[in-house]
């Protein structure tokens, strides 16, 4: 609890009643009255002044003026209680009911351009999934395709379980690559080679199934349509109480052979207006050129960083100095990152102080008359 203060529900009570208050005291203190009360019995005397100058008749007048005082003091303030009961005190507590949550999803474009660093992220990414507390995490994979590959989620275990499927993938990727290069035909040397080829194969087309759908008139690397897949797989994309990011990775290498929709450009405006910001982590210039000698390696990395930064978020590059976790770590230190505290106003009624005054002044007026009667 943050803190709290105290208020009236209806302070137009006590703003009123004390004014009408003070002067019907006035009136009855200051306000001659018109008339004497007319003798109605008792016992007449004819030296009223000689039992006025008596000491006991002093002092038995200054002890009832002295109770009288009191009493109408103990009445006065149970009024004063009575108003504030009827104005209803009320205290606002501020109270934090927890923290915001995040939503993540981890959308990655399965080329095999990108099988070394998406093998690191998703390595990396077992141990940060595991330190989660209360955020949820999804996977979105793509080339030609999109596929929810997690759907979001708050069970580690099985996103942990799913991203180990993930790095066998990529495993896979790396080894076909390895087979078969840039060459056209592959030749085996032995049967064993031959026979791990068309296994490596079979493996591949289980984890391809739904990311090369239409590949062969659509093209690959359809990154526009990847990300803007991978925004539309959050829960309740309207829904802003939680704080929505997308890890993206990709080399931004469009191979398509037809118009997206969205492009690239048309899903980080997507992602911007959905309040979903967008982190990219783009290979090292090693790495691309690796894949694409003649790729224009400054001119992908420019326009995936306008992209992303359009949404608030930041483009990382892969190197030797900034490394896949040191990555991670700075997207997660990143202030787009940052969650707030949930925090709620709750109103509670406060009666108690109120009502204790009002039973002391109603105790303590019974007790000044009781006293002034001489019981």
């Amino acid at each position: 609890m943050d803190g709290e203060n105290m208020e009236l529900m209806y302070p137009l009570v006590i703003k009123i009643g004390i004014p009408v208050l003070i002067l019907a005291v006035l009136v009855l203190h200051l306000v001659p009255a018109r008339s004497k009360k007319p003798y109605a019995g008792g016992v007449r005397t004819g030296a009223a002044s000689i039992v006025k100058s008596l000491p006991i008749y002093a002092k038995i007048y200054k002890r009832s003026r002295i109770l009288a005082f009191i009493n109408e003091f103990f009445v006065i303030a149970a009024i004063i209680a009575s108003l504030f009961l009827i104005a209803r005190p009320f205290k606002v507590q501020t109270i934090k009911t927890g923290v915001q949550k995040r939503d993540i999803f981890l959308c990655m474009d399965v080329s095999y351009s990108l099988y070394e660093l998406n093998y690191e992220l998703t390595d990396y990414l077992e141990q940060v999934v595991s330190e989660l507390k209360g955020d949820r995490f999804g996977i979105t994979i793509f080339n030609t395709s999109s596929v929810v590959y997690v759907p979001m989620t708050d069970d580690y275990d099985y996103v942990v379980m799913r991203l180990e499927e993930l790095k066998e993938y990529f495993s896979l990727q790396k080894e076909y690559y390895d087979m078969v290069g840039d060459s056209e035909y592959v030749y085996f040397d032995t049967q064993e080679e031959e026979d791990r080829y068309y296994e490596v194969c079979a493996l591949l087309d289980y984890y391809e199934a739904g990311t090369l759908v239409n590949n062969s008139y659509r093209g690959s690397s359809l990154i526009g349509e990847g990300l803007g897949s991978c925004l539309y797989s959050f829960p309740s994309i309207g829904d802003s109480s939680r704080t929505r990011c997308i890890i993206f990775a990709t080399d931004n290498a469009n191979s398509s052979f037809v118009k997206e929709i969205p492009d690239l450009e048309e899903a980080s405006e997507l992602c911007a207006k959905n309040e979903v910001t967008v982190f990219a982590i783009f290979p090292s210039e090693d790495a691309h050129y690796y894949m694409y000698n003649d790729a224009d390696y400054e001119g992908f990395e420019n326009e995936l960083r306008e992209a992303v930064e359009f949404t608030g978020g930041e483009l990382y590059v892969q190197s030797q100095q900034d490394t896949v976790s040191e990555i991670v770590e700075e997207i997660r230190d990143h202030e787009a990152m940052t969650v707030d505290d949930i925090v709620t106003e709750q109103k509670t009624d406060m009666p108690v102080p109120a009502i204790i005054a009002l039973l002391i002044c109603l105790a303590g007026s019974v007790i000044s008359m009781t006293v002034l009667k001489g019981k």
